[in-house]
């Protein structure tokens, strides 16, 4: 399994972002997706996921509202598309798989690298 994720970068608040994470040697049915993020000297922490049919999509309450997580099934690429950003939204941004339909990290099997968002007020 190969996950990258890209598309981080320097935003002021209120400002939009897309990230993106290309996947490949898995099959992406058996999966479903998730974004998490981590800020500096704090504990990873769940933002999104989707099943890879798109048809179930989940958000924390932090970003409902103002994230968007979905999938391009021809490019075998998923998005997190970050609107109204938030200083707080500061973090590296990771993509993950799993074979389950969870929030929890540990029941994510594989990792892209992160990219980082920084949102400046």
């Amino acid at each position: 399994v190969q996950l990258q994720a890209f598309g981080g970068g320097l935003v002021q608040e209120g400002g939009s972002l897309r990230l993106s994470c290309a996947g490949s040697g898995f099959r992406f049915d058996d999966y479903a997706i998730g974004w998490f993020r981590q800020a500096p000297g704090k504990e990873r922490k769940f933002v999104a996921r989707i099943t890879w049919s798109g048809g179930d999509k989940y958000y924390a309450d932090s970003v409902k509202g103002r994230f968007t997580i979905s999938r391009d099934m021809a490019k075998n690429t998923f998005y997190l598309q970050m609107s109204s950003l938030k200083p707080e939204d500061t973090a590296i941004y990771y993509c993950a798989v799993t074979k389950s339909w969870s929030e929890n990290a540990d029941e994510y099997t594989d990792w892209g690298q992160g990219t980082l968002v920084t949102v400046s007020s």
